[in-house]
């Protein structure tokens, strides 16, 4: 074992997260993800945003594409209210810490732990063997992501927890592993009304832009009429809707709405209940489509606006790099040590 490094025994609270730029951002990726991470910014807490590109390319991507794509998430992080100046802004691929940590952390965690991640058995399905070996490692990259800037916290769906489990496990074996207190156990943060948003089409599958159907989702790219007829085709049942938030328990698609009602206008689902009690659909989603249209145009609009520049989003990307490189870069030489590399190489 290696000799100890000195490291801090309190981490300062830092909030990392990240969306792969592997097609269209969707409602879900808004409630779920951008609006909370504006929300954490305003809090005044460190706050460092991601496009992670290198996970985007666990399963084939056309590059241009790909460009496209990253530039588009970037434009929805700046549009959706992330400040660049007071959050850090880049895409992945930028900062080669993440890779090289995630190297050094497939060698701590165990092939178990990764074969039990549960979005692994449903991307593999019976075909494990013809999926990319990344696609099956990445959730060390992933952990890699958070803890080469000691994050401290990371927003969630309910679908990432298992990520972060692993995250945890990873941290506590590192330190484990060479008698050192280097990484925090970071802390998932899952708030909110539409934690995980569901489709349009099936109330009881989530929200995706990879569904065939893109009448399951509302697109950050739509405009104000695809949105309200996107609502006002989504799929319901015949009952109105209840009085009370137990009401709606067995009535998936009926939660679904609600939900998103309720992560769109700041309320708790209990208090849009109350509002719409015996309300039927048809008058709910009219009242849900002016509310989406409302909260969702500013944001397309501005993403518009953007994109026609992109020579502007890519510097604000690479800005974002060279601050974010500049917190990573410290924290990996520091591993190097801890795990007796010899790095005498003039830079």
């Amino acid at each position: 074992m290696s000799e100890p490094v000195q490291t801090p025994q309190t981490f300062p609270t830092r909030i990392f997260s990240g969306i792969q730029p592997s097609g269209g951002l969707t409602l879900g990726n808004y409630l779920g993800a951008l609006k909370r991470f504006v929300e954490k910014q305003d809090e005044g807490i460190e706050t460092i945003y991601c496009l992670v590109d290198m996970h985007a390319i666990t399963v084939w991507q056309e590059p241009e594409k790909l460009r496209q794509q990253t530039r588009e998430g970037a434009a929805a992080f700046i549009a959706a209210g992330i400040d660049p100046k007071r959050s850090i802004l880049f895409n992945q691929s930028q900062v080669s810490a993440h890779v090289e940590l995630g190297w050094i952390f497939n060698c701590v965690a165990r092939m178990g732990w990764m074969s039990r991640m549960t979005q692994w058995k449903d991307k593999a399905g019976k075909n494990a063997e013809a999926q990319s070996l990344g696609l099956f490692a990445y959730p060390s990259l992933m952990a890699a992501d958070i803890l080469v800037y000691k994050a401290t916290h990371v927003p969630v769906g309910e679908d990432q927890k298992q990520h972060l489990e692993l995250c945890r496990d990873i941290a506590i074996k590192f330190n484990n592993d060479y008698g050192v207190n280097f990484f925090p156990v970071v802390e998932p943060v899952i708030e909110g009304a539409a934690t995980r948003v569901m489709s349009l089409r099936d109330g009881t599958r989530k929200m995706s832009k990879s569904d065939p159907s893109d009448q399951s989702r509302i697109n950050l790219t739509d405009n104000a009429d695809m949105i309200a007829a996107k609502i006002r085709k989504a799929k319901t049942d015949p009952l109105p809707l209840p009085d009370s938030v137990e009401g709606l328990k067995d009535r998936p698609e009926a939660r679904n709405l609600v939900s998103i009602y309720a992560a769109l206008s700041g309320h708790s689902v209990a208090k849009v209940v109350h509002d719409f009690a015996g309300a039927q659909f048809g008058t709910f989603k009219p009242a849900l489509a002016d509310l989406a249209v409302a909260t969702l145009t500013p944001i397309t609009t501005e993403m518009n606006r953007l994109m026609q520049d992109p020579a502007e989003i890519d510097r604000i990307l690479g800005e974002g790099a060279e601050r974010a490189d500049a917190l990573a870069r410290p924290n990996l030489e520091q591993v190097y040590d801890i795990l007796g590399m010899i790095r005498s190489r003039r830079r």
